[in-house]
């Protein structure tokens, strides 16, 4: 990412709603799918530390882990997550021995453009345990793609069916591939496609909402969240959150 990206992230992660929301999100479909809590638990793709943050809190006597290719960001990491241990590495070469992790998290990787995506989910199986657990959360929709995608270098929005594939392809079986920020998903239409023309080519969507705003978006992604945990399944959304299990 543009280096003023991670600026952003580290003001924001931590209470920013979409933040918030997929953190939780993560955290709770590694409750579902631990993997082996007795091997660390790896955070490819750290950046600047917010939800290696949230899953120390959440699972506090599991070992965590975090790498990250960008160097400012892992040493901001650092300072959020001290007992965790991290790395500057590339997630299509991971710095870590085989079979290393009980459970590994990705959150909006794969989908960047100087990342190939099989080279990416080749080592992530390689540092997997067997029966280790993959989650994943990548963006959705390549017609949602945006002026934020650009600024951040996304090249690749997904849908569940090509995902599927990718996983299968690299030796993973999928658990579940579900669509959240789902109530959102107009807004975010109107905002990236019908709004986005007027906005600077450079724009990101990473920013401090005023609390009023805030509290509304956190409200609607509650509501989701509660909807999902009693079987509610959405059709779209503007994030894709995949977890699958190392064969």
């Amino acid at each position: 990412m543009e280096p003023d990206e991670y600026d952003r992230m580290d003001r924001v992660e931590d209470a920013m709603w979409w933040y918030r929301a997929l953190h939780r999100r993560v955290i709770e479909a590694l409750r579902r799918e631990p993997g082996d809590p007795s091997l660390p638990l790896l955070d490819a793709g750290c950046g600047t530390g917010g939800l290696l943050r949230r899953l120390a809190e959440t699972f506090p006597d599991r070992a965590l882990a975090g790498v990250d290719v960008a160097e400012a960001a892992v040493q901001r990491a650092r300072r959020k997550v001290p007992g965790a241990a991290l790395a500057v590495g590339s997630i299509a070469a991971l710095p870590f021995p085989d079979a290393r992790f009980g459970a590994v998290v990705s959150c909006d990787v794969l989908c960047h453009r100087l990342v190939d995506e099989a080279a990416a989910l080749a080592e992530l199986r390689r540092v997997l345990a067997p029966g280790g657990v993959l989650v994943l959360n990548l963006p959705a929709h390549q017609w949602l793609h945006s002026a934020h995608d650009r600024r951040v270098h996304n090249a690749r929005r997904y849908n569940r069916a090509g995902l599927r594939q990718a996983l299968e392809t690299a030796g993973f079986l999928p658990v579940s591939l579900r669509f959240w920020n789902s109530l959102l998903l107009p807004l975010m239409v109107v905002q990236r496609r019908v709004l986005g023309r007027f906005r600077a080519e450079d724009a990101s969507d990473v920013a401090a909402f005023s609390p009023p705003i805030d509290a509304i978006f956190r409200a609607v992604t509650d509501t989701e969240a509660a909807l999902a945990r009693i079987g509610l399944r959405f059709p779209a959304g503007g994030s894709l959150l995949a977890v699958a299990r190392r064969a």
